[in-house]
């Protein structure tokens, strides 16, 4: 059976050239880049290529402000903690209720230090209201750490917007942004598009190269203490030997990204129309999350009423579909996704949410396979629903009253 992925919010597959980019770092020029003789120099100097050819293709900032790490996680982990190390004065954080599990764990940590959380929320599309977060930087603000697109939904927050703001405030305040859903699929420019962002945090496996490795934008003159400490590597502001071919992959992962951005990304966008529109066409009583905000071109998260999105996901990888209820981080969790809650989605449908994540490399015989199955899944699944009538293809007239008794109970 041919395997339909559409789970790419979650991980990537390796693109050719980014493997065979890596290949020779592996059994060839396989140096440790801190090594003084003449092979590991070649190596070091393959490596201050890929850190050159990052810091290009995110505006053309200074190689220096690229730190590698082993993940998007990491990268955020290090922004963060590393901010609240190296301010101590401050000791209040803004972010938002929609965050990925790598920021929002950390800042739960924080507050139990003693820390003060604003934790902003989303309307019905996903939406974060401006004025709101106006209203909360304050004396005290020590950083901002927002995502730049959520990766269940798609919604695109306005970084340029809210960095500007809290700059502009504040020249103190420090402004992170997890980009690990947008990079390689939005332009991001350091430099002239995204000025006052003083963190951005990435990883490869979003964007067609390995698990394993991350980039951390950190900003010349911003003030964080480091992570991990015993090696000189990164200029002290991250220990540890380089992961060379890895981010070798990073770097080819990304050039090939932004050479062929506006050609993916319509491409993308067109089949990730088609199988909104399609769905929506075919399957009643359902509902797009974050319909009415900007979204990337990859990302459909879709409602459906009065059935659970486990089963749907179980039939669908009996069909060769790969599709997900939420973030990956989250997936072993039966709690409804934080961030539709966040975003109001209603109990009959927060449980029935899917996300479809597109790439590349799909097709739109792939989609076409995926709107011929899935309708009929959802079909049969509602067969069992007591809040159907199956005779209407309908929700039963008292479903909304029966479903609250039983949430009730």
């Amino acid at each position: 059976m041919k395997t339909i992925y559409l789970d790419n919010n979650a991980t990537t597959r390796v693109a050719p050239e980014v493997y065979e980019a890596m290949a020779p770092y592996f059994t060839e020029d396989y140096f440790n880049p801190s090594s003084m003789y003449e092979p590991a120099r070649q190596t070091s100097q393959a490596l201050g290529a890929a850190r050159k050819g990052v810091a290009d293709r995110l505006g053309g900032i200074d190689p220096r402000e690229v730190i590698f790490t082993g993940c998007a996680s990491e990268s955020n982990n290090a922004a963060i903690f590393g901010a609240a190390r190296g301010n101590p004065e401050r000791r209040h954080i803004i972010t938002t209720s929609v965050e990925h599990p790598a920021v929002i764990e950390v800042c739960r940590e924080l507050e139990r230090e003693g820390y003060k959380v604003t934790w902003l929320g989303v309307d019905r599309d996903g939406n974060l209201n401006v004025r709101e977060f106006i209203q909360a930087l304050s004396p005290a603000t020590l950083m901002v750490s927002i995502m730049h697109a959520n990766n269940e939904t798609g919604v695109v927050f306005p970084i340029d917007q809210l960095s500007r703001i809290a700059k502009q405030t504040d020249p103190s305040i420090i402004f992170h942004t997890d980009a690990t859903q947008t990079v390689g699929k939005l332009p991001i420019d350091l430099v002239s598009g995204l000025p006052y962002v003083d963190m951005l945090s990435f990883s490869g496996h979003k964007l067609h190269a390995p698990k394993g490795v991350g980039v951390l934008f950190l900003r010349k003159g911003t003030r964080v203490r480091p992570y991990l400490f015993g090696g000189h590597q990164a200029e002290g502001r991250r220990a540890g030997t380089e992961n060379v071919p890895y981010i070798i992959g990073i770097s080819k992962a990304l050039e090939l990204a932004t050479e062929r951005m506006d050609e993916d990304e319509a491409r993308v966008g067109k089949l990730r129309d088609r199988l909104e529109a399609g769905l929506m066409e075919r399957i009643p009583a359902a509902q797009v999350n974050g319909k009415g905000a900007e979204r990337l071109p990859n990302t459909l998260n879709i409602a459906f009423h009065y059935i659970e999105g486990e089963g749907m996901l179980f039939q669908l990888s009996g069909l060769g579909i790969c599709a997900s209820s939420g973030s990956a981080c989250t997936s072993g969790s039966l709690e409804p996704s934080h961030v539709l809650r966040a975003m109001k989605v209603p109990f009959t449908a927060i449980h029935g949410s899917l996300r479809f994540s597109l790439s590349r490399y799909n097709t739109e015989d792939e989609i076409d396979y995926v709107l011929e199955h899935l309708p009929k899944v959802v079909a049969n699944l509602r067969k069992l629903s007591p809040y159907w009538d199956n005779e209407k293809n309908a929700p039963r007239a008292d479903a909304d009253a029966r479903l609250g008794q039983t949430h009730l109970k």
